[in-house]
């Protein structure tokens, strides 16, 4: 599942093209994908046969949505776009004129990539890219019409139209107000994140995907924190030192800024920027993914064990339980 940096890459992959642009035309190929979205009037998860967050929506359910969508996002002027953990979005500035003018936006449109989500930025000429979702084509005041569209193969990600709600400073769109704010954003505040993980006694490793303590973590990225930070999965927040907390945190920016420096991680193509290409990231991996192999720093055998549904893998001779 694409995490922080790969979420990052496409959000700066499409700042350029979106912020100032208008949306021409929308076309909704599968109302699957607007599984997050609520028409005008209607309150979440009351449509007929709707299958929540899953992937399951009736036949009338989904021609509502997708009608909504459509009508509610053409003619609209896109404000630059913004990013929370795994969540993405983009202001809805108005309806004409250049985003700078128009009113505060209320509104924003919300992606989230799911498992195998995609954003992909195209000439309105190209060749269908494989399992589009949703297509929109937009005019850029410098770049010129574009065609921008959401694929996604296994549809565990969508599109939808989400009210922006206040989160001090700024907005964010209310589906992702749950969440905590990441490592790499200013407002992150780093002396209640290091508080919050000793106070658990819960480990390491749940603790740095609980997205209301810090979001944007998955299962490749606290593998590699924790391997850097020479923190066993399973040692409790409460075990760790006022440093070694500390220590956790630098690390987890550490590893997301070179992840983005190198695009994030791709292992299967399900994860692309928005010109289609893979990030390189994975051949930096040093536990996540490296079940017995030799450990870069100690020459230990990294170990791959079940971890709720996943797995997790770290040095049992580097990475000693507390």
């Amino acid at each position: 599942m694409p995490e922080l940096p790969e979420v990052e890459v496409v959000r700066a992959g499409l700042a350029p093209a979106v912020t100032g642009a208008r949306v021409i035309a929308v076309e909704v190929m599968d109302p699957r994908a607007l599984k997050r979205h609520t028409p005008l009037g209607e309150v979440p998860g009351s449509a007929p046969g709707e299958g929540g967050h899953g992937r399951t929506l009736s036949t009338e359910a989904g021609r509502s949505r997708a009608a909504d969508f459509e009508r509610r996002m053409t003619g609209r002027v896109l404000a630059a776009p913004l990013r929370r953990g795994k969540f993405m979005w983009i202001p809805i500035a108005g309806e004409s004129g250049p985003a700078s003018s128009a009113p505060e936006p209320t509104t924003a449109l919300l992606a989230h990539l799911g498992m195998s989500g995609q954003m992909l930025l195209r000439a309105t000429d190209a060749a269908d890219d494989r399992h589009v979702r949703i297509r929109t084509w937009i005019e850029h005041p410098e770049h010129g019409e574009l065609r921008l569209d959401f694929s996604d193969q296994r549809l565990f990600g969508s599109l939808a139209i989400d009210d922006l709600v206040d989160a001090a400073p700024g907005t964010i769109p209310a589906q992702a107000a749950h969440i905590a704010r990441d490592p790499l954003d200013e407002h992150f505040d780093d002396e209640a994140f290091v508080a919050a993980i000793r106070a658990r006694s819960i480990g390491a490793k749940k603790l740095l995907l609980e997205q209301r303590l810090v979001s944007g973590v998955g299962n490749i990225y606290a593998d590699e924190t924790l391997w850097r930070a020479r923190v066993h999965p399973d040692t409790p927040g409460a075990s760790l030192s006022q440093r070694g907390a500390v220590t956790l945190l630098h690390h987890m920016r550490e590893v997301f800024a070179q992840a983005l420096a190198e695009g994030g991680t791709s292992f299967d193509e399900q994860y692309v920027n928005v010109n289609g290409q893979a990030g390189y990231f994975a051949h930096s991996l040093n536990a996540y993914g490296r079940g017995g192999e030799a450990c870069p720093r100690c020459g230990g055998l990294i170990k791959r064990v079940p971890f709720a549904g996943r797995s997790s893998h770290f040095c049992p001779k580097c990475q000693r339980k507390r």
